[in-house]
């Protein structure tokens, strides 16, 4: 089974094409004298379940490595961060089969450590994709890409404000820069994450490699200010396979409190936030 089947046989399953990003901060989590580690791995069990009550199914998960690995001391030989994520990992193995789970590491190097880089994602840590920064061109992409059962996201048309300083920036015929990025990536047969902050480019990104069948990873969607909806609607406008994209959203489901310790009502608030993203992205 490829990857893009992986995609369209978890949307069918799920009903919907919501990517639920997992970055938690310790801060917003509930109050509690456990180890971080356990604190993590109880949280997300206890939203999990919660989920699963409502019967709840998003069509993808993604963790950001960074919330994770910044909690490790590995000179204190403290592994806390990826203790737990590698807990998560288990619980989604345990209670969402078959919906696929987005490493977001954003690595790209030179070819051999690329390679490294493709073997912590899918070997260490299991992930079903990952995603790659394209700046160092194909030799630092393809590693990536040896086995069709795992995906790819390379970054084309982000979702941060600064995303245009370099994307946006014209080449001698006048294309911007995500154009070409958009070109390659039809070419190296991978996926794109093309933000929902951008509508102007996604629409072009969506009508530009609709027909070759590349998946969209498409953060920015609630914390951001991006427009579920508005991005379904211009999907479907420019003939695209909605099944093949994931539209994510992190801290507006994780922590949609946004400051300080979570209330007694945490998890009635995660629910709602995800049960409306679910509803939004239904396909």
């Amino acid at each position: 089974m490829t990857y893009a089947d992986l995609l369209r046989g978890s949307a069918r399953k799920a009903g919907n094409v919501a990517c639920m990003g997992l970055d938690p901060q310790l801060a917003l989590l509930p109050p509690s004298v456990k180890s971080v580690r356990e604190r993590l791995s109880s949280f997300f069990k206890e939203l999990f379940e919660a989920m699963r009550d409502e019967d709840l199914v998003p069509a993808a998960f993604k963790p950001n490595i960074g919330y994770w690995a910044k909690l490790d001391q590995p000179r204190n030989g403290d592994f806390s961060g990826s203790l737990a994520l590698g807990d998560v990992l288990d619980m989604l193995d345990a209670f969402y089969p078959g919906i696929p789970v987005i490493l977001d590491a954003k690595r790209g190097d030179i070819a051999r450590s690329s390679g490294n880089y493709a073997t912590e994602a899918f070997d260490c840590w299991k992930a079903d994709a990952v995603t790659v920064a394209p700046y160092m061109g194909t030799d630092s992409v393809a590693p990536f890409t040896t086995d069709p059962e795992k995906g790819v996201y390379v970054l084309c048309r982000t979702s941060n404000p600064g995303g245009k300083d370099l994307q946006n920036l014209l080449d001698a015929e006048e294309e911007p820069f995500y154009r070409a990025v958009a070109e390659k990536i039809v070419g190296w047969k991978t996926g794109a994450v093309v933000g929902a902050t951008n509508m102007a480019e996604l629409k072009d990104l969506a009508s530009f490699t609709s027909s070759a069948g590349v998946p969209f990873l498409i953060p920015g969607v609630g914390s951001q200010g991006g427009s579920a909806p508005d991005v379904m609607a211009a999907l479907r406008d420019a003939g695209y396979d909605v099944l093949l994209a994931r539209i994510n959203s992190s801290s507006g489901l994780v922590s949609p409190w946004k400051k300080g310790a979570a209330p007694e009502n945490w998890k009635e608030l995660c629910v709602a936030a995800l049960k409306k993203l679910i509803e939004e992205t239904r396909i």
